[in-house]
């Protein structure tokens, strides 16, 4: 990568440097030799003014690992964040991030961030500026406050992550730190760049430290008792994940016999459509030290790599796959950082998953290869994917990522290649001005999806876009910054069918009560959708109009709340079909230690167009009324209660029956099994945590589940009231894991 000049600082920690004490007090004597940082200016907004309170930093590389402090003065007439939060959960608080490239090279980062009440959040940074909070890190970490400021220090030792050996003895970091203002919604940074630009984590300061390494052996055996109350029958489990690292080139992570059941439910969703719902992944195994993987192509979450995919639905149908052992190798051969992912489940439908991935930093280019490998006996089928992405970075104002995709599917004596391509560039224009042009090619067969994610194929996409960021605007306004977003688009299959033209706009404003604000506007051209009926034919559509607006506002007393209104007309009645959806989320904070996360939404579609099998498509008149509650207590620093409980309720009544005729033109008909439907749906957790120690953990989780479907027409209040009956699945689940670290 190329580094910002602004951001070339050298660090030469004392080599004599004794051990911190991580305690939150920042003691000279400890911090001595380190490097001082006194130049935080506004990136959020985002225009680079010096920040309104004073905040200062300290980095120093240890042989136990890269210490950092900050001290934060905050008045008194600047209202502090007191809400204890748990792990991973954010929210509008008084915070300090510390971002660390371990290689310097912009490929991954790592975010450790610290509340003014201790709380943490961490979190894998790549792509520049995606950030994933499934990775949970072993780091210390301790704040301290008096009357007029906060401090932090943070201890992250040289084990948390793989990094390359350096040739010449020293080892360049790549770091980023940024302070958070709570009731304000400013942010204070070093160096002065933002993750809402286009480069971020290759923009981070060079920091060049000695080369310390520390190796780690961690086993973490579990044990596990889950009675179902339906059934009547417990289960017992066992098994272990192991983690060694002997130096910083080198990690292996292993599980044999994981326990993979979720002690974190997924929200409830109701989809009818023809794209599968993505689910992020919150198991150990599969987030520790992941950002290699993290390969991402295609729109939305599309990506090479869906360890969901690992231990779903069987091939057979017959539920989840029972993974018997898996193994993860992070490491790197001179310049060249290499991972390998393997899994395998049991059974006779059991399959075998495989990744490879490879990177190299030619400095203003980068390089990286991936492949997968997924063999499913059961369907007489293998998949093997093959990936080459490139980095270029001519001038510090433009970016361009490339990538290209191949597949190769065996099944049943036949085989299907196809490819894939994608390419984005982005470019700094000034004076807050930025563009993109984003294209890509998705092929007739191009198959992701035996280990990775891809909403669809058939597909060729062309976005430009402008965007203008306003940051200088009057104190006397509400707002202390917009973004706006200007783009066109045009979207065709692979057999240059027509499936839209659209134009969109958005703003997204940051308000200077803390909150923030967005308001959107699309539209789309009259075309074809080629997806609704499943391969049964193309269906000509009318054009579409969607509006879109949200707004947050940070607590204020008790109260901190977010809404959201949606207008689409997505419909064969085009615009005169158009729904609407209003939703409230408000929170109520009892105490700095328990609060009550509320939702409500609603939402009319007189318009709603739904695949009936074979050719046959229906128009419905749907109703949607979705409720849920979470109450979460945080009972002292290692106790955790967490009640989630959620219900959807769903009425459709059919207004016309079609035939997708010649041409993709619906054709209206009359068919009697083309009728009305209701359902509801029901999730309930109880779950409370005991942390043991750092990574050790005992739980007991009760949840209970079911869904209901009748062919009938039923009004929300009843299908609300009735969903507490449903009663499909119901267990009690306690488990028992434990880290055992040299």
């Amino acid at each position: 990568m190329t580094p910002n000049p602004l951001a070339l600082i050298l660090l030469l920690a004392a080599p004599a440097a004794g051990a911190v004490d991580i305690d939150g007090r920042i003691s000279a004597d400890e911090w001595a030799g380190a490097r001082e940082v006194n130049e935080f200016v506004m990136v959020q907004p985002d225009n680079g003014q010096p920040a309104t309170h004073r905040t200062q930093a300290w980095i120093l590389a240890t042989p136990e690992g890269l210490a950092v402090a900050f001290r934060n003065t905050q008045p008194a007439d600047v209202p502090r964040s007191t809400q204890r939060t748990r792990r991973d959960q954010g929210g509008q608080l008084d915070r300090v991030n510390l971002m660390v490239d371990f290689d310097g090279d912009g490929r991954t980062g790592y975010d450790f961030m610290v509340t003014v009440t201790d709380g943490i959040s961490d979190e894998v940074i790549t792509s520049e500026r995606n950030f994933n909070t499934d990775w949970d890190g072993l780091w210390s970490h301790a704040v301290s406050q008096d009357a007029d400021s906060w401090s932090v220090e943070m201890l992250i030792p040289w084990h948390v992550a793989p990094m390359a050996r350096p040739a010449d003895g020293k080892r360049t970091l790549g770091i980023y730190l940024d302070r958070v203002v709570g009731s304000t919604g400013e942010r204070f940074g070093w160096p002065a760049i933002s993750f809402q630009r286009p480069r971020f984590l290759s923009e981070f300061a060079r920091i060049e430290v000695p080369l310390y390494e520390q190796s780690l052996l961690a086993v973490t055996p579990y044990v596990v008792a889950v009675n179902d109350r339906i059934s009547g029958d417990t289960d017992f489990d066992a098994g272990a994940d192991l983690f060694w690292k002997p130096n910083g080139q080198f990690q292996l992570s292993a599980t044999i016999n994981p326990d993979f059941g979720q002690v974190e439910s997924d929200d409830l969703v109701v989809n009818f459509g023809a794209v599968e719902t993505f689910f992020g992944d919150k198991r150990p195994f599969f987030t520790e030290n992941q950002g290699l993987f993290d390969v991402p192509f295609g729109a939305g979450n599309s990506r090479l790599l869906y360890t969901r995919r690992i231990g779903g639905e069987a091939d057979d149908g017959s539920g989840a796959g029972d993974v018997e052992a898996a193994v993860k190798l992070n490491g790197s051969l001179g310049q060249v950082r290499y991972g390998l992912l393997a899994a395998t489940e049991g059974d006779d439908v059991g399959r075998d998953f495989f990744a490879l991935r490879a990177t190299r930093d030619f400095g203003p280019q980068d390089l990286g290869g991936m492949l997968t490998y997924v063999d499913s006996p059961f369907l007489d089928r293998t998949a093997a994917v093959y990936s080459v992405d490139h980095l270029w970075t001519p001038t510090p104002a433009w970016s361009i990522r490339s990538q290209a995709v191949a597949s190769r599917i065996e099944q049943a004596g036949e085989q299907r290649n196809d490819s894939g391509f994608q390419l984005r560039a982005d470019q700094e224009l000034g004076n807050g001005w930025r563009q993109q042009l984003y294209f890509l090619h998705l092929g007739d067969d191009l198959q992701l999806n035996d280990i990775g994610y891809l909403d669809r194929n058939d597909f060729n996409y062309l976005r430009y876009e402008l965007a203008q960021r306003q940051t200088n605007l009057p104190e006397s306004s509400p707002y202390a910054s917009h973004e706006w977003r200007w783009a066109a688009s045009q979207r065709r299959n692979d057999h240059g069918l027509r499936i839209a033209d659209a134009v969109a706009v958005n703003r997204y404003s940051e308000r200077r009560d803390g909150g923030s604000q967005f308001l959107e506007f699309a539209g789309w051209t009259a075309g074809h959708d080629d997806l609704i009926t499943r391969g049964n034919g193309v269906v000509q559509v009318p054009e579409k109009i969607f509006l879109y607006g949200e707004r947050f506002r940070p607590q204020r007393g008790r109260w901190s709340w977010f809404g959201y209104a949606r207008a689409a007309a997505e419909g064969l009645d085009g615009t005169d079909g158009m729904g609407l959806e209003l939703g409230i989320e408000p929170t109520l904070h009892l105490s700095d230690s328990l609060s009550i996360e509320l939702e409500a939404s609603l939402l009319r579609n007189p318009d709603w167009l739904l695949w009936r099998g074979g050719d046959r498509l229906g128009s419905f008149d749907m109703a949607q009324a979705r409720l849920s509650s979470s109450l979460q207590w945080q009972i002292g620093t290692r106790q955790e209660l967490r009640v989630k409980f959620e219900t959807i309720a769903l009425d459709a009544r059919v207004e016309q029956a079609w035939r997708v005729g010649p041409g993709g033109r619906p054709l209206p008909i009359v068919d009697s099994s083309i009728s009305d439907f209701s359902l509801n749906n029901l999730g309930f957790q109880v779950r409370y945590r005991y942390e043991l120690a750092p990574l050790s953990d005992l739980y007991v989780v009760y949840g209970r589940g079911g869904l209901g479907f009748e062919d009938t027409s039923r009004s929300l209040s009843e299908l609300l009231g009735d969903a507490t009956s449903l009663r499909d699945a119901e267990q009690i689940l306690v488990k028992l894991s434990y880290r055992f670290a040299n």
